[in-house]
């Protein structure tokens, strides 16, 4: 089994003036530290207008700086916002590739589709259409970044017509593809598309079983591409702090955790927020403090280790910690991430390395055969050329002397500079 550092980018009311400044430099030093250790993944989420709960609205750009600070970390947006109210699919496949080249091919693509009024509604996405849309931006941001050139695509919910979209990923098709999962019914869905799944239910390690076992069932034998490659992987979000005495472990981390889900609930089940003025954070403290119950992955080193074993015995391919949540504090996240790494990681690491051979060998057959169902976009049996507007003026009959194209150049470049 592996592991990722997971971001929110949370940061609770009140706000001083540099406090969004030093989250985001403390978020890059935990994840070059966590590089440093040998924890295998960062993720960061997709969010808008989520205040308090996420101020993480431009991972790519997090990402970018994460890259330059580590060497083997992988880097994962845990997830990209598909439907193209938020992310037009060129767009997604440009920075996903431009990433991916200058990490040196370090990127994991995860997908989703939000389910919060604050963010639907304030991009223009039809809730009861989100999920055709995810569906059909994933398959085709897939599609141009395998493709040279893309053959355009008239679709539902979005058009383009033929070109090359570029830069080209590293990874070949593309970086490897995920789904975030809230409940069974989107695992399965995950499986059947060839997706790795990224499970955000918090489940126990008794009722993680069934979530894994139905998924690889359903990969090996039902599994239809939704991207250019596949992906059968299925991790498990959870939260995390760890210190040698049990009871510093739960003061430090769990109000954190906590906070994490009484702010979830907030945005996108219970709440009725007002931006700007409402306090999450003294709303959490006056009504509730109840949010998760305490987890495996907070408490001493053995707890922490004994909850970890479980899920890798269930056959979870990789836990991520929420260690940053709340107001845990970035020192207490720091010692806690080395001593995990001290004392809990190398053993997993010596393990996965035969696991990962196994599984491979195992899942080999029903890779080959969801492979043989991958679509590709259709090749174009001729390119057309895409002329400029001078030559469409010449073939309209308008005038395309020097001086006319010249005045229209201004103009256009003028309206831009406005």
């Amino acid at each position: 089994m592996q592991f990722g550092i997971f971001y929110e980018h949370q940061i609770p009311r009140p706000w001083k003036q540099c406090d969004e400044h030093r989250l985001f430099q403390e978020a890059l030093e935990q994840v070059e530290l966590a590089d440093r250790l040998g924890i295998e993944y960062a993720w960061e989420v997709e969010h808008h207008f989520l205040e308090e709960y996420s101020h993480s609205s431009a991972p790519e750009v997090f990402l970018a700086a994460c890259s330059q600070r580590t060497r083997k970390i992988r880097l994962g947006h845990g997830i990209t916002l598909m439907p193209p109210g938020y992310n037009h699919p060129a767009r997604v496949a440009e920075r996903m590739a431009t990433l991916d080249l200058v990490s040196n091919g370090r990127v994991d693509w995860g997908t989703g589709e939000s389910s919060s009024r604050l963010e639907l509604e304030g991009f223009g996405v039809d809730p009861a259409e989100k999920r055709a849309m995810w569906r059909e931006a994933v398959g085709e941001t897939a599609r141009m970044m395998a493709s040279d050139p893309y053959p355009g695509f008239q679709g539902r919910f979005f058009s383009m017509p033929h070109r090359n979209v570029v830069p080209k990923p590293l990874q070949k098709p593309h970086p490897p593809l995920w789904v975030a999962c809230s409940n069974r019914e989107t695992i399965r869905l995950a499986a059947r598309l060839g997706m790795g799944a990224l499970t955000f239910a918090f489940v126990a390690p008794e009722e993680a079983k069934f979530w894994v076992e139905e998924y690889y069932e359903i990969f090996e034998k039902e599994c239809e591409p939704i991207g250019q490659a596949v992906n059968p992987n299925i991790a498990m979000v959870a939260g995390f702090m760890v210190h040698e005495d049990s009871q510093t472990a739960l003061e430090r981390g769990l109000e954190g955790f906590k906070f994490f889900g009484y702010a979830l609930a907030h945005f996108y089940v219970t709440g009725a927020h007002v931006p700007g003025r409402f306090d999450v954070w003294k709303d959490f403290q006056e009504h509730g403090n109840y949010g998760f119950l305490p987890t495996g992955c907070i408490g001493n080193v053995q707890q922490v280790r004994e909850h970890l074993e479980r899920f890798e015995s269930l056959g979870v391919d990789q836990t991520i910690f929420i260690q940053q949540g709340g107001r845990n504090r970035h020192e207490h996240i720091c010692e806690a991430l080395e001593l995990f790494a001290d004392r809990i990681l190398p053993a997993f690491q010596e393990r996965h390395v035969g696991r990962a051979a196994a599984k491979a060998k195992r899942l080999a057959p029903a890779i080959e055969r969801a492979m043989s169902k991958v679509v590709p976009a259709p090749a174009l049996d001729e390119i057309p050329p895409v002329e400029s507007y001078p030559i469409l003026m010449q073939k309209a009959g308008q005038k395309t002397d020097a001086s006319t194209i010249g005045k229209r150049l201004e103009a256009s470049t003028a309206g831009a500079r406005e």
